[in-house]
C-alpha cells in the first residue's frame, strides 16, 4: 500500500493519509454504492461531527457499547465547554434527534437518508484501511411505520451491499445474522456480510441493523397514524467503510501486489511502448489511447523513459487489471500484447476493434477474480461436528459447525480459540439434528454458526 501510493502514515494517532491512488478507488466505490442507494428511493443529507454529551446519553445500550471508542471534545478555543462533544463514532443519536423534529405524520414516512462522511473510534490497535480511529464510511438511516417495514429495509440493503460486493468488488461474502452478543449496541437484530481473506482470517464487509423502535422511543421519534394516534417509528441503520479497500486487497493481491477488480480500478489499461524511440511507436500507442479512451475504459499511457522491466512490474504492483504492450513487430503485424493481471496470461489481441474486446476482458477478468476468491473460501470452510475439527478449522479459515447459542459458550470459545462467531447464513440450511450437540460445551445445539478469527 505504501509503494503503490494508496496511503501514508500520519503523525496523528491511529490516523492515515488516503493518497489519490487509493481515494480514487474510494471515489469509484462510492460512486457505484452511491447509485444503488439512489435507485433504492434513498437521498443523501449530511448531520454534524460534534454530538453533546447529554443526547448521546439517551440511548444506554448504544452508549454502553460505544463508550470505550468515543473521542470527547472539551474545549472550543479558549473556553472550557460546559458540556463535553462526541466526535462521531456513529450517528444515530443525532440523526433521531432530527428526525423527531422532521416526522410528524405516517405521510412523512419512509425517511430514507443516507450520509456520507468521516467517523472516529479510539481504537487501541489500528492498522491502514482496516482499522483506523478515523475513518470514511456511509451510513443509512431511515425511519417506518411498522416494523415489517424497518425488517424488509433492512434486509433489502443487505442485499444492496450484497450487489456490490460480488459484482463490484469480485468478493464472495456469506450473509447472514450476527449473535446477540455480536449485534449492533441498541440494535434489535445485524446482519452483516462475512469475507475470508487470504491468510484465513474474516473480515466483515459490512453491516444492517434493524434498530426496532429502541431509538425512537429514546428520542422521542413519533408520527400520527393512519388511525390518528400517536406511535413511535420503526429504524434501521447500515453501514459501509473504508474498510472495504483494506478486504479487496487482502482478499485478491498476491506477493507481486495489489490485484484490483476493474470496476474500481482506477487505471484499466496502461498502454506501454516498446522501442518507443523507434518511427511510428509512440503515434499507434496515442492512437491506442485514445480509442481505448472512446470506449469507457480509464486508460493510461505510460512514456516515461523508465525501463519496460521496471514498467512492468510497477503497474503490477499497482494492480491494473490489463497491460498493454505495443512495439514494431506488434504495429507490422497489427496486433497488440496484452497482460492480464489476475491470472498473469500473455497473449496477443488485434489492433481492430480493440476497445470493444478490452470491454469485453473486463467482464472476463473481474468473473475470474470472484471465481477464484470463491474457490479459496470454499477450500479453506470446515463443517465441525467436533472440537478438534474445529480447532483445526480455525487455523484455515471458516468453520461451519452446530452451536447451543448461549452467550457464555461464545465467550469462552473466543477466550480458548481465538475465534468469534461471524454469523447464521441466512443463504444454507441451519437446521440442526435433533440430538446434535454444541461443538464445544456439547450440549443441545440450537443452531449452525459461522465461526472464525477475523480481523
Amino acid at each position: 500500500m505504501l509503494k503503490n501510493d494508496m496511503c501514508d502514515y500520519t503523525d496523528v494517532r491511529g490516523c492515515m493519509a488516503i493518497k489519490p491512488y487509493g481515494y480514487a478507488v474510494w471515489e469509484l466505490m462510492q460512486k457505484e454504492m452511491d447509485q444503488r442507494f439512489k435507485d433504492t428511493g434513498h437521498q443523501n443529507a449530511y448531520f454534524p461531527l460534534l454530538i453533546p454529551e447529554s443526547m448521546l446519553m439517551k440511548e444506554a445500550e448504544h452508549v454502553e457499547g460505544f463508550a470505550p471508542e468515543v473521542a470527547w471534545v472539551t474545549q472550543g478555543g479558549n473556553e472550557v465547554l460546559q458540556e463535553r462533544m462526541a466526535i462521531r463514532p456513529t450517528s444515530e443519536t443525532i440523526i433521531g434527534t432530527m428526525y423527531s423534529k422532521w416526522i410528524q405524520s405516517y405521510r412523512d414516512l419512509p425517511v430514507l437518508y443516507n450520509q456520507w462522511c468521516n467517523v472516529m473510534r479510539w481504537e487501541k490497535s489500528t492498522r491502514p484501511f482496516l482499522r483506523t480511529s478515523e475513518f470514511l464510511w456511509q451510513e443509512g438511516h431511515t425511519a417506518h411505520e411498522t416494523h415489517e417495514d424497518a425488517q424488509e429495509e433492512t434486509i433489502r440493503m443487505l442485499n444492496v451491499y450484497y450487489d456490490f460486493m460480488v459484482n463490484v468488488l469480485a468478493i464472495p461474502v456469506v450473509r447472514g445474522r450476527k449473535s446477540e452478543s455480536e449485534r449492533f449496541a441498541g440494535a434489535e437484530a445485524t446482519y452483516t456480510l462475512e469475507a475470508l481473506m487470504h491468510d484465513g482470517k474474516a473480515l466483515q464487509m459490512g453491516t444492517s441493523h434493524n434498530l426496532s423502535d429502541h431509538f425512537a422511543r429514546s428520542y422521542d421519534i413519533k408520527y400520527l397514524s393512519r388511525e390518528g394516534k400517536q406511535e413511535y417509528c420503526y429504524t434501521t441503520s447500515w453501514g459501509t467503510s473504508t474498510r472495504m479497500i483494506g478486504g479487496m486487497i487482502m482478499v485478491h493481491g498476491d506477493d507481486r501486489g495489489l490485484k484490483l477488480p476493474p470496476k474500481v480500478a482506477p487505471i484499466q489499461v496502461v498502454i506501454l511502448p516498446i522501442a518507443m524511440h523507434k518511427e511510428g511507436v509512440l503515434e499507434k500507442a496515442t492512437e491506442l489511447y485514445n480509442e481505448i479512451k472512446a470506449s469507457g475504459l480509464r486508460v493510461k499511457l505510460d512514456d516515461s523513459e523508465q525501463s519496460a522491466g521496471w514498467k512492468f512490474n510497477q503497474w503490477e504492483m499497482k494492480g491494473v487489471p490489463v497491460r498493454i504492450e505495443i512495439g514494431p513487430r506488434d504495429i507490422e503485424n497489427g496486433v497488440v500484447t496484452v497482460v492480464r493481471r489476475d491470472t498473469l496470461e500473455k497473449f496477443t489481441m488485434p489492433i481492430q476493434g480493440i476497445g470493444e474486446n478490452l470491454v469485453k476482458l473486463m467482464a472476463d477478468i473481474h468473473q475470474t477474480m470472484y471465481d477464484m476468491a470463491l474457490e479459496h473460501r470454499k477450500a479453506h470452510t470446515t463443517h465441525a461436528e467436533n472440537f478438534g475439527d474445529f480447532m483445526d478449522g480455525v487455523k484455515k479459515g471458516f468453520v461451519k459447525a452446530p452451536w447451543c447459542a448461549d452467550p457464555d459458550c461464545e465467550m469462552e470459545i473466543k477466550c480458548v480459540t481465538g475465534a468469534s462467531t461471524r454469523c447464521k447464513p441466512m443463504d444454507e440450511d441451519t437446521t440442526v439434528k435433533p440430538g446434535c450437540k454444541c461443538v464445544f460445551c456439547n450440549r443441545e445445539a440450537k443452531t449452525m454458526m459461522y465461526f472464525a478469527r477475523a480481523y
